[in-house]
């Protein structure tokens, strides 16, 4: 259902783009703007990786670093029966993390050093599975294209009210403008619907991965409240790239709003409890008493 969601919505994104180009200048308007699109797309899609991890200055984690992280995800990305992604380390003490990159043969996974310095072991894997799970269903990808039609959708909106559109359309100059406003706005709430439905398969193929729902529940619960209260000024600078992290590093709310790039958070650890039923696991280390201090003895102590 998941996958499906996500063609609707891709789809109609794509519709989106073309109406406007029609509208703009007919029918070849339309097939400009799909051609246009599909030029953005390919050099997004094959430039992302490297675009995003400059705009967070990302450092590439070597193998055997000395905290075993490179280790960890070379072990759960073999549980996952994936390519070994690329490590790198971000520089915030935000605590969250990122995937990037246009398939899993060409991609990379990103954490805090926050991350690292508040999440016990159990809760740090759970975080990586998640990311490969990105990885692995090609989310990465389709949020690179999703977020590529939102901004080329702007774009060609902001034109047409600039230089007007075709004046002989069925729904008029009145109609018009009233699609040229709302188009961005219909854009960006499809792109945040896909990026929610994203979230929400990556939790599940990851607490697969990692083989501990409620490691990745507890390690959500920690990552939201710092991420409530300690800025990812990358991010802040970066927004575009909001809806890539495992929580929304620009101060994630309560509920699924219509705006949220991501799902509420207590609805996924709702989630991923429900997962402990097939695991029949306990809960791990740091998810109860622990729940608001992070590790008192090093990053996985």
């Amino acid at each position: 259902m998941g996958y499906t969601k996500t063609a609707i919505l891709m789809a109609a994104m794509t519709a989106l783009f073309m109406g406007l180009g029609y509208l703009l200048a007919g029918s070849g308007g339309m097939l400009f703007a799909l051609v246009i699109a599909a030029g953005m797309n390919v050099f997004t899609w094959w430039n992302s990786d490297k675009m995003v991890l400059r705009m967070h200055n990302a450092q590439p984690v070597p193998a055997g670093d000395q905290l075993g992280l490179s280790e960890m995800v070379k072990d759960l990305a073999k549980n996952a029966g994936m390519p070994v992604p690329a490590v790198y380390l971000l520089d915030t003490p935000q605590p969250n993390a990122f995937a990037t990159g246009r398939n899993p043969n060409n991609a990379a996974v990103a954490v805090t050093i926050g991350l690292m310095q508040t999440l016990s072991r159990e809760e740090l894997a759970g975080v990586v599975a998640h990311e490969l799970a990105h990885i692995k269903n090609h989310d990465t990808a389709i949020m690179t294209v999703t977020a590529t039609f939102a901004g080329a959708i702007t774009m060609l909106a902001n034109f047409a009210l600039f230089f007007g559109g075709r004046r002989d359309n069925a729904v008029g100059l009145i109609g018009t403008i009233a699609l040229m406003i709302l188009a961005p706005l219909a854009a960006g709430l499809v792109q945040m619907a896909i990026s929610r439905t994203r979230e929400y398969a990556a939790d599940r193929l990851g607490a697969e991965i990692c083989g501990q729902p409620l490691a990745l529940a507890s390690a959500l619960e920690r990552i939201q409240q710092g991420a409530a209260r300690i800025d990812n000024d990358a991010a802040e600078r970066n927004p575009a790239t909001a809806h890539m992290f495992i929580i929304n590093p620009l101060h994630a709310h309560s509920r699924d709003k219509l705006f949220s790039t991501h799902p509420s958070t207590a609805n996924r650890i709702a989630a991923l409890r429900e997962l402990t039923r097939k695991y029949g696991q306990a809960e791990p280390r740091g998810t109860r008493n622990d729940r608001n201090t992070p590790p008192s003895s090093g990053p996985w102590g």
